[in-house]
């Protein structure tokens, strides 16, 4: 039992190797607003006007590095709020596992905590954001709002990029097929929701995307394929309202 508790607590501790860690960050962080300040010391006493050797105005270096600057804060408070979240949801599961293990072994599980009833993680019904994660959401559900598909898009792909994971991802899986499709993109489109699919085959979007994908693929003339989707979706989620849609799909494609 105590080497099912290693392997328990390697498996939930392990995660992907960052490209960049918080203490990079943070020195790059230290560097850059140093380099900043300097500069803008420079350019209020006026020494910078007669040196040669940059590529562009001193004050096209300070926008530079000030852009370079915000960005850089943006990586590092999204980082460490990850890594937060990921501490969080290791320290209720590995309690949870705790108490779990030492009611299997017999002891006693006094001063432990218990799990919470019908659920081992932390509740995720009110998710934090990382910083500037809805900003960045907003912006892109914007652009299409505004009739700029292709913006639009470039913008959805990218938040989908950049926050993986999201409690907004879906949404903007759902928008960014729909903006594919704006542009006359299906395949695209269709891609869009079987990454979504994919990502969470039994997450509560699984079905809707599994239809949105059948139908998808219908547009794009593959109906076996599309059938095989609502099959797929009657099989696994029949209780669904969108397998009562896939039964309506399937009639449409004549599918066997």
């Amino acid at each position: 039992m105590h080497a099912l508790r290693a392997i328990i607590l390697t498996l939930v501790l392990a995660a992907p190797a960052s490209a960049d860690t918080v203490a990079e960050l943070r020195a790059e962080l230290t560097a850059l607003t140093g380099a900043v300040a300097d500069l803008a010391r420079e350019l209020s006493s006026g020494e910078g006007a007669s040196q040669p050797g940059y590529d562009g105005s001193l004050l096209d270096r300070v926008d530079r590095m000030e852009a370079a600057l915000a960005d850089l804060t943006g990586r590092t408070e999204e980082l460490e709020f990850r890594i937060r979240r990921a501490i969080d949801a290791a320290s209720n599961r590995l309690g949870d596992l705790e108490f779990r293990l030492t009611e299997l072994e017999g002891g006693s599980t006094d001063g432990l905590s218990p799990p919470a009833l019908g659920q081992s993680m932390p509740d995720l019904s009110q998710p934090q954001l990382a910083a500037g994660e809805q900003r960045a959401f907003d912006a892109a559900m914007a652009l299409a709002a505004e009739g700029a598909p292709q913006e639009a898009a470039t913008a959805l792909a990218q938040f989908i990029e950049t926050y993986p994971g999201s409690p907004l991802g879906p949404e903007a899986s759902f928008k960014l097929a729909e903006v594919n499709r704006d542009l006359g993109r299906e395949p695209d489109a269709a891609r869009a929701y079987l990454n979504l699919y994919m990502a969470a085959p039994d997450g509560p979007d699984a079905p809707r995307a599994l239809l949105a994908l059948g139908e998808s693929l219908g547009r794009l003339d593959q109906v076996a394929e599309a059938c095989a989707m609502f099959d797929e979706l009657r099989a696994r989620f029949a209780g669904s309202p969108q397998a009562a849609q896939a039964d309506d799909a399937r009639a449409r494609l004549a599918c066997p």
